[in-house]
């Protein structure tokens, strides 16, 4: 069905590694070593990652099987991003994260996995032309963000949130500028922007311009031209494809 992924894989260095870090102080040496193992880990995603090409991740949960309303339109995400010259840059892992990758490997796009050491639901996705496995998370979502020129976040759990709060609160403090989000899903975040738009903002804790750093939608055509505007403007990417339409 599909050609051998290509894998990058990290130097054994053990599962537990960042949870024996993140447990405490440990000697100056073990530390020291942990840092080394971290830098190692970021110097080989920038290697291979630098040459992709632009890329737009696609965020969502593990848990979404094939058939599934969520699992179809993620798949229908990642043909639309193929189509317009993007390669579809997921966790690697299955649910949203493989119908991505199958969307954009189904349209002749390019489709790469930044997978993650989990003891469950983590498994690497077979849709992938390039996986990548991280140890640790910290530096995965690094990647994520510096070699993407926007997300798309359909629906998911806690780490979904997790990616898509971190973008925001990127953005929200300028450490990155004009990078588009789209959330796809409607009713599945509707209480979540109600909470922002009802309750932060009215005790403070946001201001109303930060509901503007993401555009929620149920509509493919709408993600697109969203996406093509923002990305085009930015960078002015010259491809035919990449032309707005009117």
């Amino acid at each position: 069905m599909n050609e051998p992924v290509k894998k990058v894989l990290p130097p054994s260095a053990g599962a537990t590694a960042e949870r024996e870090f993140l447990d405490g102080p440990h000697s100056r040496w073990r530390e020291f070593r942990f840092v080394l193992r971290v830098l190692r880990e970021f110097i080989r995603g920038f290697r291979v990652l630098h040459f992709l090409g632009p890329c737009i991740t696609v965020f969502g949960s593990a848990r979404f099987p094939e058939g599934h309303e969520y699992y179809e339109k993620a798949r229908a995400v990642g043909g639309r991003l193929a189509e317009m010259g993007f390669t579809v840059l997921t966790g690697g892992g299955p649910g949203i994260m493989e119908a991505a990758n199958r969307g954009a490997k189904e349209a002749g796009g390019q489709s790469v996995g930044l997978n993650i050491e989990l003891p469950f639901e983590q498994n690497a996705n077979p849709w992938l032309d390039l996986m990548i496995e991280f140890e640790h998370f910290f530096v995965r979502k690094v990647m994520l963000v510096k070699y993407s020129l926007g997300f798309v976040v359909m629906p998911g759990g806690f780490g979904t949130m997790d990616e898509l709060f971190e973008a925001v609160t990127l953005m929200q403090t300028k450490k990155i500028t004009h990078f588009p989000v789209v959330i796809i899903g409607k009713d599945y975040y509707q209480e979540m922007m109600r909470t922002m738009a009802d309750t932060m903002l009215k005790y403070g804790t946001i201001s109303p311009n930060d509901l503007d750093h993401f555009f929620v939608t149920d509509s493919l055509d709408e993600a697109e031209d969203f996406l093509r505007k923002r990305v085009v403007k930015r960078f002015g990417l010259k491809q035919q494809l990449f032309i707005p339409r009117s």
